[in-house]
């Protein structure tokens, strides 16, 4: 009976082993592991193995894309396309005559929030196949868990995208922000984006007790609590708005009228800024991948050591549990540096593709949140300065993927070029 137990426990670690390994090579290859092809998209009906775009589902993938870069939340947006009678993914499958992996719903138009979380999450739609994002300890225990991403296989342009890789970054960014509503169940474009110049802080987002809109503000969350450890930052949403448009209008235009001066100005800014930043990470990263390197041959040493008896088993256990943690610390951290400096040094990209967005915004009369969130990454408000007998208030905006642009420097130079 034992031995009839130890057999089919033998041969069922050795099948899931075998099954692993092959499903290991598939996901290496860049082949989708998932069964369950995300909303949005269908199976080719000449290959199997490939993703091709769903039009009607990918225009309501597109809508829940824009709608969080406006601002909305993902209760919010569940509530606007539950009004709007859009079908659900079940439900839409279900119309397609497919068999998708949830119950039918009582409401076919009705939209879970934690569904629009999923699809804001779902790095899939930039067009790219992802494996590894779960994995199971062992056969006995099948609970799924999350792969930090360092370990999940990425293959870009395995299919078409259906939401641009920037807006995908951007909306990732938004969801890591808090969005404050009033009392009076107001939000704000802004909310998230406003920061104290002095103290560094987040300013919240607030209103006054009548609840007239005109009176909405920011206001900084340290100085609310601590009075005395951050002065007075206050500063009106009409005027932010006023003052934020002027900007954006001021730098789209300059780009408009001087565009090589804008390339080549902005290209020597953050060449000077992250030349040092890069050369440190560097610097770091090959400090890092010499440890990576010394702990496997100390970890070939201690189990040659081992196999001869010249070390416990006891110390070779600790040793190369003590080993293997710090060499996965080490990988973890150097993927973390090779990453940050890759974008460092993609600087020049990050220049043209804000060119192509000022373009887009040229002549830009209103603000609204996806602008806004394209444009901008953070905005950084002074305390007023009273000293002239008129309250004046300065604000720097950090651009996204340029940072701050030195408008008034860039004029001046202009000029006397």
């Amino acid at each position: 009976m034992l031995y009839a137990r130890l057999t089919n426990e033998f041969y069922a670690r050795d099948t899931s082993r075998k099954i692993r390994a092959v499903q290991k090579a598939k996901g290496e290859r860049g082949v989708p592991l998932t069964t369950n092809i995300p909303y949005g998209y269908r199976k080719d009906p000449e290959n199997p193995k490939r993703w091709i775009v769903d039009p009607e589902a990918a225009a309501v993938v597109k809508r829940i894309f824009e709608l969080c870069m406006e601002g909305r939340g993902p209760l919010q947006i569940g509530k606007a396309l539950t009004r709007e009678k859009v079908l659900n993914p079940t439900a839409h499958k279900l119309r397609q005559g497919l068999n998708p992996p949830h119950p039918t719903p009582e409401d076919p138009y009705y939209w879970n929030d934690s569904t629009i979380v999923n699809i804001l999450e779902r790095r899939e739609y930039t067009g790219c196949t992802v494996n590894f994002k779960t994995y199971t300890n062992s056969i006995w225990d099948k609970k799924q868990r999350e792969n930090p991403i360092e370990k999940q296989a990425v293959f870009p342009g395995t299919h078409d995208a259906i939401v641009d890789d920037d807006v995908f970054q951007k909306v990732q960014e938004i969801r890591q922000q808090r969005h404050r509503m009033t009392r009076t169940g107001r939000s704000s474009i802004f909310s998230g984006l406003v920061y104290c110049g002095d103290c560094g802080a987040k300013m919240q987002y607030g209103s006054s007790n009548n609840g007239d809109p005109r009176q909405d503000f920011f206001d900084c969350a340290v100085h609310r609590k601590h009075k005395e450890k951050c002065p007075t930052h206050f500063i009106r949403v009409s005027v932010l708005e006023q003052v934020v448009l002027k900007h954006v209008q001021a730098v789209t235009d300059y780009i408009l009228r001087y565009e090589d001066h804008f390339r080549a100005h902005m290209e020597e800014q953050m060449r000077l800024e992250t030349s040092e930043q890069v050369r440190v990470r560097k610097k770091k990263l090959e400090r890092g991948e010499k440890r990576i390197a010394e702990l496997k041959r100390l970890f070939m040493k201690i189990y040659e050591d081992n196999a001869c008896g010249r070390l416990s088993d006891e110390r070779f256990d600790m040793l190369s549990q003590n080993y293997e943690a710090e060499q996965k610390e080490l990988e973890a951290e150097a993927a973390i540096l090779q990453h940050e400096i890759e974008i460092q040094e993609q600087q020049n990209e990050s220049i043209e593709k804000f060119i192509q967005k000022a373009h887009k915004y040229m002549g830009i009369e209103a603000l609204d949140g996806y602008s806004l969130h394209e444009l901008v990454s953070a905005i950084y408000v002074d305390a007023p300065d009273k000293s002239t007998g008129k309250r004046q208030q300065h604000i720097h905006i950090k651009y996204d993927g340029l940072g701050f642009i030195p408008l008034d420097e860039l004029m001046k130079k202009r000029e006397t070029a």
